[in-house]
């Protein structure tokens, strides 16, 4: 017998009919609609729902990122059609009723009570997403709402106060927050952006997607939030977070990201989040004087060698793994020790001995940095 999963794959197409003549004669809202908005969008939504609970029957583990944000952006467009929440919540107890009836009918005895936790899993994590961004969507239909939102996102960051525009935008302001800076390449659009924080925090976030900020609300995760946005957009982001423990903290703590965030875009970081801890060194390289040339200075011996500088980054990059170095650089061995004995000659600086190592290490952020600046 084939597993649960692929039979009930098989029922989809007639289940998702199924469900949709079930919404249209109970919902007044979709029995309103034409037909053929019920054969598109509305199918192609119970479609969408029922593909993640078989997913769920195939693989352990929650729902990813990824697989919310393409179901809550096809409910934020039924909200931007004026569905009502409530609508649409009914809408999912019917549907969750019929997959339960075709369960019962095609699962094994021994299968059911699995196959019923998947179901209240997925249920779990796609209705409070679904309300999420049902909520946004309808809070985008007034312009007014969202011109408060900027007004008390502005306002926070510049230190002005906030209550004002927190109670004409209908937001409670917490006591901590993350001040977050995004850059993504390629750049999504901002209203998938949108969906996605909202959806991985579970509230609306305050956010400005000009200027690629968003103000969390404190205690989220700020690593998990940034791969999931990368997973879900399918793109790459480079971040900063910074966190402030009170809202006349958070110019300072957006201030922060934004220097952090420049520095790793100097230094070519291409994805991850970062905070000040984890470029301290760096950080306090890069501030005017004359001991960022002084260091840089260290590798001009190795200008005309750019084999040997590739060799050092990798080398400092990998932690000073030999191993890990050779197998990037597909060398054998020996030619990195090779290599490395080169550098030491024409640097006068050995990789062996921890102090020196830690030169060299300062010394190529400093070239990096020194490049950029275009010195």
């Amino acid at each position: 017998m084939p597993p649960l999963h692929d039979r009930m794959a098989g029922r989809v197409p007639a289940l998702t009919r199924e469900i949709v003549a079930g919404i249209a004669d109970d919902v007044p809202f979709y029995r309103e609609l034409p037909p053929p908005a019920l054969a598109g969008p509305v199918s192609e939504s119970v479609a969408a729902v029922l593909g993640l609970l078989v997913k769920l029957l195939n693989e352990p583990g929650p729902l990813r990122p990824g697989d919310l944000t393409a179901v809550v952006e096809l409910s934020a467009r039924r909200a931007r059609d004026h569905l009502p929440l409530e609508a649409a919540l009914t809408a999912y107890l019917i549907g969750a009723r019929a997959w339960w009836r075709t369960l019962t009918e095609t699962a094994a005895p021994a299968e059911l009570a699995a196959a019923g936790t998947r179901l209240l899993d997925g249920l779990s994590a796609v209705m409070p997403a679904v309300v999420v961004a049902h909520l946004q969507a309808q809070e985008d239909l007034h312009s007014e709402d969202k011109r408060a939102r900027r007004e008390l996102l502005a306002a926070l960051l510049d230190g002005r106060p906030a209550a004002p525009f927190a109670e004409a935008a209908r937001v409670e302001v917490g006591r901590r927050h993350t001040v977050l800076l995004l850059r993504f390449d390629p750049r999504p659009p901002d209203r998938l952006v949108q969906v996605a924080l909202d959806a991985h925090t579970g509230t609306p976030v305050l956010a400005d997607h000009v200027g690629g900020i968003a103000l969390l609300p404190g205690g989220t995760d700020a690593a998990a939030l940034v791969a999931g946005l990368a997973e879900a957009l399918d793109t790459t982001v480079l971040a900063a977070a910074a966190d402030a423990d009170a809202p006349p903290r958070i110019p300072a703590a957006a201030a922060e990201a934004g220097e952090v965030l420049d520095l790793v875009t100097r230094l070519g970081r291409r994805s991850g989040v970062y905070r000040l801890d984890d470029v301290l060194v760096e950080y306090q390289l890069a501030r005017p004087g004359p001991g960022l040339h002084r260091l840089a200075a260290k590798l001009d011996p190795l200008a005309g060698h750019p084999y040997l500088l590739e060799t050092l980054r990798s080398f400092v990059q990998h932690g000073h793994n030999r191993s890990r170095v050779a197998q990037e650089l597909h060398i054998h061995r020996n030619t990195l020790d090779y290599r490395l004995g080169r550098i030491t000659a024409l640097t006068g600086l050995d990789p062996a001995v921890p102090a020196e190592a830690r030169l060299l290490d300062a010394a190529l952020t400093a070239a990096d940095l020194r490049r950029d600046l275009g010195e």
